[in-house]
């Protein structure tokens, strides 16, 4: 990503943050949690990889591919799942954005540092995120308390947490679009 240092690195913290709390969320009792869970943890991790400032480290070419392949796989996984949950169809929506910045960075002279201009997907991928986060930030909002002793559920059953999560990996994405 190109632009200033400390708000690549503010990405990256951001990004590696959620993927650790969504790694303690796939320890859930709820499978549903744990299929979810593993997918945003490695969307997380991924983009906080792909934030880091070129400044500090501009990563070889093949390594765009390897992004491109990890989320493609990602992709077609949450195209599967989305079958039965219409919550995956975001999922492969992010994850396709993960292939298309991946193909673009990767294919950038300057490696990694973007081109002027914004193409249409990379326009109507920042709506969407925009969309998907004001959405989010409704949502999470006016989540009530679980009945009963709020601190009975554990760490990955706590949907205002899986909520926020969301929430600020949507930000991290439309900050990514944004900065390509």
């Amino acid at each position: 990503m190109h632009g200033p240092a400390s708000s690549g690195w503010l990405l990256v913290a951001l990004c590696a943050a959620t993927g650790v709390y969504c790694l303690l969320r796939m320890r859930s009792s709820v499978e549903e949690q744990r299929r979810a869970a593993g997918g945003e943890a490695l969307m997380g991790f991924g983009m906080a990889a792909m934030a880091v400032p070129a400044v500090v480290f501009t990563p070889p070419r093949w390594t765009w591919t390897a992004y491109a392949v990890v989320f493609g796989a990602a992709a077609v996984r949450a195209l599967w799942a989305s079958r039965t949950s219409p919550h995956h169809l975001h999922h492969l929506v992010g994850s396709a954005a993960m292939v298309y910045m991946a193909l673009v960075m990767g294919s950038s002279p300057t490696h990694g540092h973007g081109s002027s201009g914004v193409p249409a997907l990379t326009g109507a991928l920042a709506l969407y995120f925009t969309g998907y986060v004001l959405l989010s930030g409704a949502r999470l909002v006016p989540v009530a308390a679980a009945a009963g002793d709020p601190g009975a559920a554990g760490w990955g059953d706590r949907p205002e947490l899986a909520r926020a999560c969301r929430l600020s990996m949507g930000i991290a994405m439309v900050a990514m679009l944004l900065a390509m």
